[in-house]
Order: C-alpha cells, then structure tokens, then sequence
C-alpha cells in the first residue's frame, strides 16, 4: 500500500509542479493555472508561518509515507528530491531553491499577465 502512495505522490506532485510551471501556456487552463499557483504561494508563505517557509503539505504527507517505507534523510524539498531521482546528482539545496523559486515567481508572472490579458479581451468584446 505504501508502495503505491509513494508512486502516487511522485506522479501527482509532478505533474502539480508542471501545470504550475506550463500551465499558462493554454488559455483553457490558465484560470486553473494561476489557481495552483496562488494555492502554492499560500501553502509556502501562509502555511510557511506556522510549518516553515516553503511548506508543502503534499511534500510533508509524502515523506510521511517514505519513512515508512523505511526512508531515511530525505531533503526538505520535493523539487530537490524529484532532480536527485531523475539525474543520481546531488544537488545543492540553495541552488534548487533558489531555482524553484525564480521559476515560480516566473511562472506567476506570466500567468497574472495572460490571464489579466485574456480577461481584458474578454471584457472589450462583451
């Protein structure tokens, strides 16, 4: 059972990260887009205040399900562990933070942008 949550949480979480970072790139998503990322910002700094900044209640059930797997010493960060796994390097976690970080904020860039944008077109056509 564990097994298959943690393979369940390594495909959820994934594709999350994904649509956070692409998924403004489809007017039919970008609603939803810009949704997942402001659940993010939330989870992050909100939650963050009480858990620790950068918290993720995805990252913290899924380490949950690791350890008892018998995972130890996982890194703080998904994103951390998730380049580990698909290349076998170590990275440094300032440098994949720092990284998360300008591609989030880049990310809810554009996504504030084409959704305000559609938004406009959408009101200067009705």
């Amino acid at each position: 059972m564990y097994i298959l949550l943690d393979i369940g949480f390594i495909v959820f979480h994934t594709v999350f990260i994904l649509f956070n970072l692409f998924g403004w790139m489809w007017k039919a998503t970008r609603p939803w887009n810009l949704a997942t990322l402001l659940l993010t910002a939330f989870s992050w700094f909100i939650l963050g205040i009480w858990y620790g900044f950068g918290y993720c209640p995805c990252t913290d059930w899924h380490w949950q399900v690791r350890q008892e797997l018998g995972y130890t010493d996982m890194p703080t960060s998904y994103i951390e562990f998730l380049a580990e796994l698909l290349t076998g390097l170590d990275f440094s976690t300032a440098l994949v933070d720092s990284t998360t970080a300008i591609l989030f904020f880049a990310a809810l860039l554009v996504s504030i942008y084409v959704n305000f944008r559609d938004f406009e077109k959408k009101r200067i056509v009705s």
